[in-house]
């Protein structure tokens, strides 16, 4: 008997241990955010999606609206973190002049939250400039990925840091 109940004490005390090892590691675990701009030549539009780990943005309403802010629930809450995102992600033509970017939307999904804008595609674009603030002001460690496709080869920019405004060149359409 006491061996079959100490293999079993064993395996709980193995599972707790796994559970805080978990636990503490998602607690450390680097803050960051997955952006696409996607040119789709179907729609002539640049369309952005930003993809947030629902569990920062959890955290990031409480701080930036109230404590009892729900992004889980509340359509509300939803609404203003998507408009905070808009208006901490700029997209600029070459010369510096910012795109119109419209909100399309926002959803969750499992653990991520999405948010959606898009623009209509300049004629001629040399590149872009881009800005992507979202949660670097609440958290310095952030970290935000960019992907720009659909433009020529995949670009990646990455928002570390004090980086403000990244940059991607386009090349024309000689190649």
């Amino acid at each position: 008997m006491t061996t079959k109940l100490s293999r079993c004490a064993r395996q709980w005390g193995l599972m707790a241990l796994l559970l805080v090892t978990a636990f503490s590691a998602s607690a450390h675990q680097i803050k960051a955010a997955i952006t696409t701009v996607l040119f789709n030549p179907r729609t002539e539009n640049i369309e952005v999606m930003h993809r947030f780990n629902l569990h920062d943005a959890e955290h990031a309403v409480k701080m930036l609206f109230d404590k009892s802010a729900d992004i889980m629930s509340d359509e509300s809450t939803q609404q203003a973190f998507a408009e905070y995102v808009d208006e901490h992600f700029a997209i600029l033509n070459a010369d510096g002049e910012p795109l119109a970017l419209k909100p399309v939307g926002y959803e969750t999904e499992g653990k991520f939250f999405w948010v959606y804008q898009e623009t209509a595609q300049p004629p001629a674009m040399e590149g872009l400039q881009i800005r992507h603030d979202a949660l670097r002001d609440l958290w310095p460690a952030q970290v935000n990925t960019l992907n720009v496709e659909g433009n020529g080869p995949l670009k990646t920019l990455t928002f570390t840091d004090n980086v403000t405004l990244l940059e991607v060149k386009f090349n024309g359409h000689h190649h």
